[in-house]
């Protein structure tokens, strides 16, 4: 029988209730546990594919294709989750779901209410998920208090109500902050915060308090009692440097142990020993290299989480700090690249959509490939080197994209459907895992060291296939194809340090344990560009 751990937020949003699910995964799993963690998101979007990366951060997509919130790559980095679209519900969704099955008549003309039908569709989707697994985790977004969490509250409250409560725990991360005129923590928000999530019924097992200073054991106490928990259920969640120490600290504080002696579980022996030698090398790293992002939704982090932390690991991986300098790409539009990207050992351009940015990204990659930079391009990085090619190598001047000119005359790039000749994909995107076979003897094969790999895809236009051999008699290698040789997966340049473009998001696969080796390889190349770059001063 599987066990459930639900996760609410308490007093204010962006308390990291994704790190903290992500960490209880992380040291059940390394008790021996089999663990899923699973993303409630009371919002009514169906999913963030269509939402702006400046509100919600970057979509990260799943194996199987689906589109869905940026906590799934902290569950998956954390631990050896593969997120499925059943890992991810919003309430947008479950609405759906429960809005079709009456108009297919399954409520049998009864009157559809938020309780019994849409309860009872979030129940079923947690469920659903707990079926293979010791421990199912679920992370309820938002905050307590928000009108639109109700349902999903609800739900949890009745799970506990029908598997007893020491099958279903509740954990409540809240927070207590620092007043600094005097000197004081605070616990009175969290007092609001827990007797906010009694008013529906819920009594927390276990309180993470996110704290930037150590609580004593008096205020833990005080908590204790005014919060109804037991004085161990207190954890403290220190501010940490870096977010995969959490995991560590939470050990510290024995909230592994405390969740298995509440849920009734064996106390089975921990094994961090390849977490923390990940840490340590993290926090003690032998040099550092700098690399350039030229993006276009640098002004909100969050958009490139997953390529941000595969730089990081990366980095690990080569005892190396890396030093992320974020680059608008319009800017290199008005004051140039040299002025921008000099002091930089590696260039990486992500992935992205629309118009705006893209010269700037084009000027970019000609920087690189001239200055013999090493380069990374993924999605519309890849699209954009590929177009630099074309059009100063080529000597295709209007070479593009018809995402970028419907109407130009070499399109080097276009729709799925343009070149599948399949109406069904309309204007949908390639989402989820694809294979792709790589050419012996190239940068990716080497990388890979493997023939064969399959890798996760969110994109609608791809490579036209009418321009392939006049790239390659020009020097543009195609190190990767699909097995069916329609898509173009990578593309790389002989005559350069390291210069590659993947039509695919490798930073999805990226773990602190399981570095990709493509991230690996350009962070290798950078710290070589720069010894060599200083060598030159």
């Amino acid at each position: 029988m599987s066990k459930f751990i639900f996760i609410t937020g308490g007093v204010v949003s962006s308390l990291g209730k994704g790190i903290a699910a992500a960490s209880v995964g992380c040291l059940l799993e390394s008790r021996g546990f089999k663990v899923a963690i699973q993303k409630l998101d009371p919002y009514i979007n169906v999913d963030p594919g269509t939402m702006s990366p400046f509100q919600h951060g970057e979509v990260f997509v799943t194996e199987d294709g689906a589109e869905t919130d940026l906590d799934l790559g902290h569950y998956e980095r954390f631990t050896s989750q593969i997120s499925s679209r059943g890992n991810n519900y919003t309430a947008g969704r479950i609405y759906k779901q429960v809005i079709e099955k009456e108009r297919k008549g399954d409520y049998l003309g009864g009157t559809v209410q938020v309780v019994p039908h849409i309860t009872n569709e979030i129940k079923n989707a947690i469920r659903n998920e707990a079926k293979d697994v010791d421990i199912l985790i679920v992370e309820i977004g938002g905050t307590v208090g928000d009108i639109e969490s109700l349902p999903f509250l609800e739900a949890i409250r009745q799970i506990q109500l029908e598997e007893g409560s020491v099958n279903a725990l509740f954990i409540h991360l809240t927070l207590i902050p620092f007043i600094r005129a005097s000197h004081e923590l605070k616990t009175k928000p969290t007092q609001h915060s827990v007797k906010e999530l009694l008013s529906i019924g819920i009594q927390p097992d276990i309180l993470l308090c996110r704290t930037e200073y150590p609580i004593p054991r008096d205020m833990k106490a005080k908590i204790a009692l005014f919060c109804n928990v037991s004085e161990e259920g207190v954890i403290t969640a220190r501010d940490v440097e870096h977010v995969y120490e959490v995991p560590l600290y939470f050990a510290e504080e024995g909230l592994d142990y405390i969740i298995l002696k509440y849920l009734g579980l064996p106390l089975s022996e921990r094994h961090l020993e390849k977490w923390e030698n990940f840490v340590n090398r993290l926090k003690h790293p032998k040099d550092s290299v700098t690399i350039g992002i030229v993006g276009k939704y640098i002004k909100y982090e969050d958009s490139y989480k997953s390529l941000k932390e595969s730089l990081v690991i990366g980095g690990v991986a080569n005892n190396l700090a890396v030093d992320i300098k974020w680059i608008e790409a319009e800017e290199l539009e008005s004051e140039g690249p040299k002025a921008k990207l000099s002091d930089i050992h590696g260039i990486l351009i992500p992935g992205g959509f629309g118009e705006r940015g893209i010269e700037g990204k084009i000027l970019a990659v000609q920087y690189a490939r001239e200055k013999k930079i090493p380069f990374f391009g993924i999605c519309l990085g890849m699209q954009v080197a590929t177009i630099e090619y074309a059009r100063n190598v080529l000597g295709l001047k209007d070479a593009t994209s018809t995402e970028f000119d419907k109407n130009t005359k070499n399109p080097i790039f276009y729709k799925l459907r343009d070149l599948l000749g399949d109406e069904t994909f309309g204007g949908n995107m390639r989402l989820g895992k694809y294979d792709c076979v790589l050419k012996e003897g190239t940068t990716a094969e080497k990388a890979y060291g493997v023939k064969m790999i399959s890798e996760r895809h969110r994109h609608r236009y791809e490579f036209n296939p009418a321009y392939k051999e006049l790239l390659e008699q020009k020097g543009l290698t195609i190190s990767g194809i699909s097995p069916d040789n329609k898509f173009v997966e990578i593309v790389e340049i002989k005559d350069h340090p390291w210069f590659l473009g993947c039509q695919f998001h490798p930073e999805f696969k990226s773990k602190p344990l399981a570095p990709h080796p493509l991230f690996r390889e350009f962070i290798k190349a950078s710290y070589e560009n720069r010894l060599k770059m200083e060598e030159k001063k």
